[in-house]
């Protein structure tokens, strides 16, 4: 079906044709969520994952969609893989960008679709693996307002909120910017934990002041016990918020502004993806006041 009725407007998409090109910790879930709904998925990764749908190559991946889901990593993966799928792209096609990138790149490929005749929305996300699998993903979207209502049923398959916050590219700057907070956030709360631990309270007792504080949030309510206790399964990788972080410092530089906390914590994120901490969650943040050998 094509995503345009005959009379040029955008009927809601509740049901189609869709491909998600980026398989990993959120991709892989939204794609399973897309399937069990009844969507005909087709879906890419670069490294073969073996899932239902998956096709050898993102054009095959595109090629019947009504609707193109994007989960890929960073800039330098979505611009490589949209100039190789560029001659694939159908008109009336609509791409969805979830990946974070730089606000250059949100453009660069607003122009890139405008130049295939498909319709294009910046839509990044918060939330991580559970919510992800949970349907409960928050989008941030930015584009125009009748295209963000047509794709709402769609999104709110693996999301339980949209969040228009104005044209392409006030989504992405928003998702920078809260980045920002919870990068920060992190690791002040390593620091406030291990400075506690190491004068010889328990953490217990300063997880619990935490959550009756005004500093508390779902963040820290999340992170604080598996800091503690030395557990940092991936949610949302260190790697990926150091990633972010350098977008952020990116945005700030353009704005002419001075970012401390932010510049501080991406280059002791850089510093401990150099040593090895990177596919960790970026709770891993507090590793290194786990003991001598914490940080290797």
């Amino acid at each position: 079906m094509s995503p345009l009725d005959a009379a040029g407007a955008t009927p809601p998409l509740v049901s189609g044709r869709a491909a998600v090109l980026g398989l990993g910790i959120i991709g892989s879930r939204v794609a399973a969520r897309l399937a069990a709904s009844g969507w005909q998925l087709r879906c890419w990764n670069r490294t073969p994952k073996g899932l239902a749908g998956e096709a050898p190559t993102p054009e095959a991946a595109v090629a019947d969609a009504d609707i193109i889901s994007i989960y890929l990593k960073d800039a330098p993966a979505l611009r490589a893989v949209m100039q190789q799928l560029a001659p694939a792209l159908r008109e009336g096609q609509i791409v969805l960008n979830h990946a974070t990138v730089d606000l250059d790149t949100t453009h660069w490929l607003e122009r890139l679709c405008a130049g295939c005749g498909c319709q294009f929305l910046d839509a990044p996300f918060t939330g991580s693996k559970l919510a992800a699998a949970a349907g409960q993903l928050v989008y941030y979207t930015g584009g125009d307002e009748e295209l963000v209502r047509s794709v709402e049923p769609y999104l709110r398959l693996s999301g339980r909120e949209l969040l228009p916050c104005g044209a392409v590219g006030s989504a992405t700057i928003i998702k920078l910017a809260t980045n920002l907070i919870s990068a920060c956030t992190v690791q002040a709360l390593a620091e406030a934990l291990a400075i506690t631990t190491r004068h010889g309270v328990a953490a217990a007792p300063f997880i619990h002041a935490v959550a009756e504080n005004f500093c508390g949030s779902p963040l820290a309510k999340f992170k604080l016990p598996t800091m503690a206790a030395g557990e940092f399964e991936a949610h949302f990788s260190l790697d990926n918020m150091r990633k972010d972080s350098a977008y952020a410092l990116d945005l700030a530089a353009a704005a002419g502004l001075e970012t401390p906390a932010i510049a501080a914590v991406s280059q002791r994120m850089t510093e401990l993806c150099a040593a090895g901490l990177g596919p960790l969650d970026f709770s891993a943040l507090a590793k290194p006041y786990l003991g001598p050998d914490a940080a290797s």
